[in-house]
C-alpha cells in the first residue's frame, strides 16, 4: 500500500538560500525527526541511518533530477521504498514556499499503522517546520550545491 504525501511551509528566506540549504544533506538530523545521519556518497548518491518508532534502517537513496533554486527529485535504491521531490517557490525576494511530495510504501505493522493515521504526515510536516526554525535561526546557510542533474535520457539546461 503506497501512500503519497504533499506538505509545504513558507519560509522567511530567499530562495537561493532554501535551496542551498536544502542540498545540504549532511545536515538533515539537525531539522529531520528519526534521521541520525545522512552521508553525500557522490553528486547523486546519499547513505541514510533512520531510527523512527524503535526501527532502524540503512539504506541509499539516488538524486534523479536537482535543478538550482528549482527542485530536487529522489528514490530509495533498496527498502524501505520511497521517492518525493522538493521544490522551492520564489515567494517575494525574502520568501519562498517549500513544497515536498513523497511517495512511501510501508513495511510492517508500525509504519502502515503510522502511515494510516496520518502520524507520517504529521512527522513530514514537522521535518518541514524545524527545517524553517532552522535555516530563519542562521545568518547564512551551512553550505551550497549548485550543480544540475537531469532525468536519464535529458540533458542539463
Amino acid at each position: 500500500m503506497q501512500k503519497t504525501y504533499e506538505k509545504s511551509i513558507d519560509v522567511s528566506v530567499p530562495v537561493s538560500r532554501a535551496y542551498n540549504q536544502w542540498t545540504q544533506f549532511e545536515s538533515f538530523p539537525r531539522f529531520m525527526e528519526g534521521v541520525q545521519e545522512v552521508r553525500q556518497l557522490s553528486d547523486t548518491r546519499t547513505h541514510w541511518k533512520t531510527s523512527i518508532a524503535g526501527v532502524e534502517r540503512e539504506f541509499e537513496a539516488e538524486i534523479d533530477e536537482q535543478h538550482p533554486d528549482e527542485r530536487i527529485a529522489w528514490h530509495s535504491l533498496d527498502n524501505p521504498r520511497q521517492a518525493g521531490v522538493v521544490t522551492f517557490h520564489r515567494i517575494d525576494e525574502t520568501s519562498t514556499r517549500v513544497y515536498l511530495q513523497m511517495a512511501f510504501e510501508p513495511e510492517g505493522a508500525a509504519e502502515t499503522v503510522g502511515a494510516v493515521t496520518g502520524v507520517v504526515g504529521g512527522r513530514i510536516q514537522g521535518d518541514l517546520e524545524r527545517f524553517k526554525d532552522f535555516i530563519e535561526s542562521s545568518d547564512h546557510e551551512t553550505g551550497a550545491w549548485r550543480g544540475d542533474i537531469s532525468p536519464p535520457g535529458q540533458t542539463a539546461l
